[in-house]
């Protein structure tokens, strides 16, 4: 995609920025497919960062200051040019929201930004699909307006009980499974979380996708660096995924 101008930049919370960025490439970019980005200074590695929205020429993504490479992208100013390889990888399926039930999406933290564009293609193409969203607290939720416009129901926990249910996202998808019909369940967070989301839906037999999540060199396929296991090969989470179907990845190992 080459250099791309910032034209809009927001720290929604403590650390986590909210940037747009101009393309003119007219690509097409799909829910769960990320960005390759060049974040500069001494950073000489890409950082793969998941798509939260996208329309016309333009891209949204949101990152949280974790080291010197997204603290160095954090400095950016409106008007400069990010240098960006994508959209990469295999996005979210649609088709596997199929029947009758609800769609769910299970976020958790950061993880809970590439569901919004999952949340705007499943209103214009199936259905308006239900949100789990979970956050350490109440200080760390955000874009909760935007999931409420294009989903049927959000539901937000908080480990600590500041806000919304006190507790995790997979106790309220657990209640869901047991006391609701549900066509498809479609998720990303941190691997423990999505480990429990993919035990749910694999017991009550609800078709599922995870968007894994490994450290990246080339980003391309090239480098193996980001193998994880599913259904016993080693797949590279940056070409054959990030998206995978939850019960052929070989959680054993997380």
């Amino acid at each position: 995609m080459g250099l791309c101008k910032l034209i809009q930049k927001q720290e929604i919370a403590s650390n986590i920025f909210d940037f747009v960025v101009e393309t003119h490439t007219g690509l097409q970019a799909n829910a769960g497919q990320f960005l390759h980005v060049k974040c500069g200074g001494t950073a000489y590695l890409r950082r793969p960062i998941s798509i939260c929205d996208a329309w016309d020429d333009k891209l949204r993504f949101i990152f949280e200051v974790r080291g010197e490479g997204t603290r160095l992208l954090s400095q950016f100013r409106v008007g400069e040019t990010i240098d960006i390889l994508g959209p990469l990888g295999r996005g979210f399926d649609l088709d596997l929201a199929q029947g009758d039930g609800d769609i769910i999406l299970v976020g958790g933290g950061i993880g809970t930004f590439p569901l919004l564009l999952l949340a705007r293609e499943l209103e214009l193409r199936v259905k308006k699909p239900i949100a789990i969203l979970g956050y350490r607290t109440k200080e760390l939720i955000t874009l909760t307006d935007e999931f409420e416009a294009v989903c049927e129901e959000v539901k937000i926990t908080t480990d600590d009980g500041s806000h919304g249910t006190h507790g995790f996202v997979t106790d309220v998808l657990a209640d869901m499974a047991k006391n609701g019909k549900i066509s498809a369940i479609y998720t990303c967070g941190p691997t423990g979380m999505m480990k429990a989301v993919a035990k749910i839906a694999i017991e009550h037999n609800i078709p599922a996708q995870v968007s894994m999540e490994e450290r990246m060199a080339c980003g391309i396929g090239a480098c193996v660096t980001c193998t994880c296991s599913v259904a016993g090969y080693n797949a590279r989470v940056c070409k054959d995924g990030p998206v995978f179907n939850a019960e052929m990845v070989d959680w054993g190992g997380f």
